[in-house]
């Protein structure tokens, strides 16, 4: 097992309210006033109030070329990752030095170098740290990239991986494309980073943060948690609902209106199917970290898990202050999860992300240290707040 050691998030300080995005990325879409009134519901319904984007809003109408979109996004993307790795390594009381693993996700931008590189060089990580850059997981990269950074650390118990996600999915925008699926990501998808550190169970963080001896900060922000177990699941017949099609502007999206449908068939079994290897039934997790893929997404997830409202609110939260976050999200959600958490020690939670595939993708984990019992402090983040 490994241990989630800190978490951070990193957004952009250019925060807009839904209304104030609708008024300017609308007419960039359609100048079909039908259509543009289409963008503006759909926004409207997002769930979402605020986003934070990663150029100025006025920015995006010269935004027409892969190239000028990927060029910005390896800019912004780099300072982002850089930035949530960092804050979250001096979180759990390490130095750059002691990584010995990056993973870092991503589905908004390519690059060769790619951003682990630019991190690495960043951070001052050492020359021999071991990288795994990851293209093509989608929002379920967060989920996925604890599953395989757990695996590593199964092997190498005494090592410190870093798992950055970073999503700069304002720079996607397709212009004149006024799809609904165009329509309804333009008001859904948010810019942002995240970044966890894990330690193998032999290293000297291994021991719970509120234990003695600690060596980490002495902070009543969060808690920590173990990765107990981990399961993915691809569903047959799925690969057009979504992800990208590559065009000559950039990544045009691929959104199916049939998404919580396919939640709502495949998300109870697969989530049994973890379960049972743990004697554990759903109703006996107390914690859902459920990525914030939309209202209709969440709704999914509830009804079909029989879950309360209450088990949702820091995904909702997540989705309303930020929009979704793609694979940074549900780290975003996991941030504000340990930071409030009332749930017993040693008790179960279990994180859920959906992706390209399409494929669910779950992690298993118990938590440590005593619960929360006062209020919960906002944490600024540098470049955003983690407050979800």
């Amino acid at each position: 097992m490994s241990r989630v050691a800190a978490v951070w998030t990193a957004l952009p300080d250019r925060r807009h309210t839904q209304s104030e995005i609708s008024d300017v990325i609308a007419p960039l879409l359609t100048d079909d006033p039908v259509r543009a009134a289409a963008a503006r519901r759909l926004h409207a319904h997002a769930g979402v109030d605020t986003r934070h984007l990663a150029l100025p809003l006025d920015a995006y109408a010269g935004l027409r070329t892969f190239g000028a979109s990927n060029d910005a996004f390896l800019d912004v993307a780099t300072d982002l990752a850089a930035e949530a790795a960092a804050r979250a390594l001096e979180e759990a009381g390490l130095g750059a030095h002691e990584v010995d693993h990056v993973v870092v996700t991503s589905v908004t931008g390519i690059g060769a170098p790619s951003v682990d590189v630019l991190v690495a060089e960043r951070l001052g990580l050492r020359s021999d740290v071991r990288r795994t850059p990851s293209f093509g997981w989608g929002c379920a990269g967060v989920a996925a990239g604890l599953a395989r950074t757990d695996d590593i650390l199964r092997g190498r118990p005494r090592d410190v991986a870093l798992l950055i996600a970073v999503e700069l999915c304002s720079l996607t925008l397709q212009h004149g494309d006024d799809s609904t699926a165009n329509l309804a990501a333009s008001g859904l998808f948010g810019d942002g980073a995240a970044a966890v550190v894990l330690v193998g169970d032999e290293h000297r963080l291994a021991r719970p943060r509120f234990a003695a001896g600690y060596a980490g900060r002495q902070t009543d922000a969060h808690r920590t948690a173990r990765v107990l177990d981990s399961r993915s699941t691809l569903h047959a017949g799925t690969t057009g609902d979504l992800g990208w099609r590559v065009r000559d502007t950039g990544f045009q999206v691929v959104l199916s209106a049939r998404l919580p449908e396919l939640v709502g068939a495949h998300l109870l079994g697969d989530v049994k199917a973890l379960l049972v290897e743990h004697d554990l039934e759903p109703s006996q997790v107390p914690t859902w970290i459920v990525h914030a893929g939309g209202p209709r997404i969440l709704d999914a997830v509830r009804d079909t898990l029989g879950l309360d409202e209450q088990d949702l609110r820091h995904s909702r939260a997540s989705l309303r202050e930020a929009g979704n976050l793609s694979s940074a999200s549900v780290l975003h959600v996991l941030d504000a999860t340990l930071a409030a958490s009332t749930a017993p020690a040693g008790s179960p939670a279990v994180l859920v992300a959906f992706g390209p595939g399409v494929s669910t993708e779950l992690v298993l984990l118990r938590l440590d240290g005593p619960p929360r019992s006062g209020p919960v402090r906002a944490r600024a983040a540098g470049t955003g707040r983690s407050s979800a």
